[in-house]
């Protein structure tokens, strides 16, 4: 029998009044009701939730997409299910089951692409923390159908690590048309996204060169068999070709820079895949069309993940392959840790503890 839980009528939240403007920590944000949850929806609890570069950008207007009125941000979050909307009839979870919530929250379920599969691409996409309020708070609503259920082995900062990164890398890793054995490129290896994309190609049996700079970055020991400098390189192009034993069969893009991008090109082998995944503020892919015809190169965007993506990714997780670097930090803090984000000063995710 499901267990019963006392739900409050107000929460703490972090909301954005004015697009562009400042979050504020309000205490008596409303929690929607049992009755006043719309049939297929459910309400989450949360404990915790990560913190992402694209919320900031969100809060920034970064994105071209109106946001509604008092926006919550956050779409990384993790909780327990404390009710179900009435008449709900595609019971996925039941009260009291701990679930992830991701970026991808709801889509139409109808059109080609959600019929393929691909409902990430849904025209009708709406997304949590920008379309829907998100996870900056203590309770959320969710459409049942597009919470992920969180294995008992893994932890919830841990979890909440993964519900956009992890899943990121692991759907791009997917598209890479690589096999076992092959040669896969991370640039951008030592960030919030990159570190987790090593373990992932790991776990898949592909064999890594990480790009990144710095020696902390090289140190994190997350089983690549290969590291190079960017800094020290004096020909990365042919240092990459070298270590890959002619050029790798794919290179993932995690980078903040667009050079990084055109490099990648460069060091594929034929036939190699170019996965576009970091997203440099108004940055263009330059690649000479010869070079891709010639050697007949895939370049192929990846945007987040599918729901099952997100199964997997999070299930590999609680096998302990893939481990996110993270610090925890209180709700309270995320104005903080956003001018923290702004400076560059954050390398590693952040995980918010939603009761600090």
């Amino acid at each position: 029998m499901s267990e019963a839980f006392m739900i409050p009528k107000t929460q703490r939240a972090f909301v954005l009044p004015v697009v562009g403007g400042e979050i504020k920590l309000v205490n008596d944000h409303p929690v929607l009701s049992k009755s006043e949850l719309l049939p297929g929806q459910c309400l989450v609890k949360l404990t915790h939730s990560g913190v992402c570069h694209s919320d900031l950008g969100i809060k920034k207007g970064a994105f071209p997409n109106k946001l509604k009125t008092d926006l919550v941000g956050g779409h990384e979050g993790v909780g327990t299910v404390v009710a179900i909307g009435d008449h709900t009839t595609n019971r996925k979870v039941s009260v009291g089951d701990r679930v992830g919530i991701k970026y991808l929250g709801s889509a139409c379920s109808n059109c080609e692409l959600c019929l393929k599969g691909l409902e990430n691409y849904c025209l009708e996409f709406k997304s949590t923390g920008k379309e829907y309020d998100g996870t900056f708070c203590e309770y959320a609503v969710v459409y049942i159908d597009y919470v992920t259920p969180i294995p008992e082995v893994l932890e919830s900062s841990a979890a909440a690590a993964i519900m956009c990164a992890g899943v990121t890398a692991y759907s791009a890793l997917r598209q890479s048309d690589t096999h076992i054995g092959d040669w896969i490129v991370i640039s951008g290896a030592g960030g919030g996204l990159g570190h987790l994309a090593i373990q992932y190609a790991v776990a898949m049996g592909l064999r890594v060169v990480a790009i990144d700079a710095g020696v902390a970055k090289r140190d994190l020991e997350l089983g690549a068999e290969k590291w190079i400098d960017f800094l020290e390189s004096t020909n990365l192009i042919a240092d990459v070709i070298r270590a890959t034993e002619g050029g790798a069969h794919a290179a993932l893009v995690a980078a903040g820079g667009s050079s990084a991008y055109e490099t990648a090109a460069a060091y594929l082998r034929r036939t190699g895949t170019l996965l576009a995944v970091g997203l440099p503020p108004g940055a263009m892919i330059s690649v000479p069309v010869h070079l891709v015809v010639v050697r007949g190169l895939t370049i192929r965007g990846n945007f987040i993940g599918t729901r099952q993506q997100t199964i997997e990714a999070v299930n590999i997780a609680a096998t302990s392959k893939v481990k996110c670097i993270y610090s925890i930090r209180g709700l309270s803090e995320l104005n903080e840790v956003y001018e923290e984000m702004e400076k560059g000063q954050i390398a590693e995710r952040v995980v918010l503890d939603i009761y600090k």
